[in-house]
Parts: structure tokens; C-alpha cells; sequence
């Protein structure tokens, strides 16, 4: 049977967001892995649904939802931000369902302080072009600005008006927002994690929304290596997408051997 590799999105984004990467990575792991993107609730294809406020009731609504799509077996998750709180509870509650787990850009308490989990520069444009705002097409072109280093102004710019029609189509209203961002604040990551569990904690060294010092955080907390983009954004799907796959199928096709820094 193929292995099964589940993409999660982080805070009020959804699997649109992914931006082609599923099938970049399916690419790169070649034959034998089969890519599924999923929604959390308050996301996405569920935007309708409430967001929990606990990253525990995440993981349930993320179970619930692979088995409506007959996903079994042990799964590969890789996760970026939100999602990766959701891979670490899901590892701590469910060690069997997950064979190996990859973090992207995350961050959780106690491991780093709420300073580095989201740059204090970083509140004013939430609160202004998030929670506030209703120009749709100027939020989603400052969500880039902060979240990408590499994209041209004309990428972001397209991009913009790509994920303007989606958040159209699918808005996340504003109690989930804040319902999605109560549930990473309260959230802490366990002290360990499961043996015989791979784990890969990626990260961009220029991530201007989330201190890099939380994935090396998380890293030395729970002796993982890491992978680190020299000079890309948050969303490094979107930022390097190929490197990003490369590195994922790295990993995997080499029995998920320790490597990085």
C-alpha cells in the first residue's frame, strides 16, 4: 500500500493555501506516496464548522476526517505553524496512527516565549488587515509581505488575488480567527514525544512572523534535527516550494535518516 503523507495549514488557512505543493511533493517522493491535503475546522472546505479552542479537539476533528476518507494506517504528517501543534498533540495521543512527523516554522509554549512564537511587529497588521479589516485583496497581499521574502511584487501581487477568491468562496469569519488563535495560545507541547517516532523540524532563518529560535527550540527539546532555509519566509511552500519537497523526499527516501544541522 502507498504511504499516506496528510499536509496541515496553520492559522486561518487552508488547503488551497498549499498553492500546488501536494503535487510538487507527491513528485518528489516519486512512486509509493500518496499526498492529501486536509481542512481544520472553521478552514477551508469547513468554514461553515466552529473552531475548537483546544489543539486536542483539532486533532479529533483531523482523525474524524481521514476516516470519512478511508485513510488508514499509519500516516506521515507534515505540518506547517497551527499544524504543527496539532502534529505534536497527535503524537502525543495518538503515537501509533503516526509514522513520522515533519514541522514547519512552529512554535508552541512553554518551549519559547509568546515574543517569539509571533513577532510583536507583527500585532498591529492582525489586528488592522485581520481581525479588522475587510479589503480581502489588501489583507491577503500583507499576509505575504510578512510571510514570504523570496516572491517577486508581481507574484505576490498574483498570488493575492488567487487567495482573495478563495477566501471568498470560503471566508474564515472572525470568532473563528480568534477562537483558532485562543487554541495556540493555550496550547503546550508535550515534554516528550514517542520513541521510534521520526521527526524533522524545518525551518526558514529569515521567518519574519515566527522567531526562528522556536524550531531550534523545539528541535533541542526533543533531540530532532533540523533542515533550515537559509534566507526564505513563513510559508516556505510558497517561498521555495522545491526546496522544501526536496528536502521532505530527502528525508523519507533515505529511511527518514537524522540529517540537517
Amino acid at each position: 500500500m502507498p504511504t499516506t503523507w496528510i499536509l496541515l495549514r496553520g492559522l486561518v488557512r487552508e488547503q488551497a493555501h498549499w498553492h500546488g505543493f501536494a503535487d510538487r511533493l507527491a513528485s518528489a517522493l516519486g512512486t509509493g506516496h500518496h499526498v492529501v491535503c486536509i481542512d481544520l475546522p472553521g478552514n477551508g472546505l469547513r468554514y461553515r464548522d466552529r473552531s475548537p479552542t483546544r489543539i486536542a479537539a483539532m486533532v479529533d476533528a483531523a482523525r474524524e476526517d481521514l476516516a470519512r476518507q478511508g485513510v488508514d494506517g499509519p500516516i506521515n504528517l507534515v505540518a506547517l505553524s497551527l499544524g504543527g501543534m496539532v502534529t505534536m498533540e497527535w503524537l502525543r495521543r495518538y503515537p501509533q496512527e503516526v509514522a513520522a512527523a515533519a514541522l514547519i516554522n512552529s512554535s508552541a509554549a512553554p518551549v519559547s516565549p509568546f515574543w517569539q512564537r509571533l513577532k510583536p511587529a507583527n500585532y498591529g497588521a492582525i489586528v488592522r488587515h485581520g481581525l479588522l479589516g475587510h479589503d480581502r485583496l489588501k489583507r491577503e497581499r500583507r499576509i505575504l509581505d510578512i510571510t514570504t521574502n523570496r516572491l517577486s511584487d508581481v507574484d505576490k501581487d498574483r498570488i493575492a488575488r488567487e487567495f482573495r477568491r478563495i477566501d471568498e468562496a470560503r471566508p474564515v469569519s472572525a470568532a473563528n480567527t480568534l477562537r483558532q488563535l485562543w487554541a495556540a495560545a493555550r496550547f503546550r507541547a508535550p515534554s516528550a514525544l514517542p520513541a521510534g517516532r521520526p521527526l524533522l523540524v524545518i525551518n526558514a532563518a529569515t521567518d519574519r512572523l515566527v522567531d526562528p529560535r522556536c524550531s531550534a527550540a523545539l528541535a533541542k527539546r526533543w533531540s530532532a534535527r533540523r533542515a533550515v532555509h537559509p534566507d526564505g519566509g513563513h510559508d516556505l511552500s510558497l517561498d521555495d516550494p522545491a526546496w522544501l519537497a526536496d528536502t521532505l523526499a530527502a528525508w523519507a527516501l533515505n529511511k527518514f535518516a537524522a540529517f540537517g544541522d
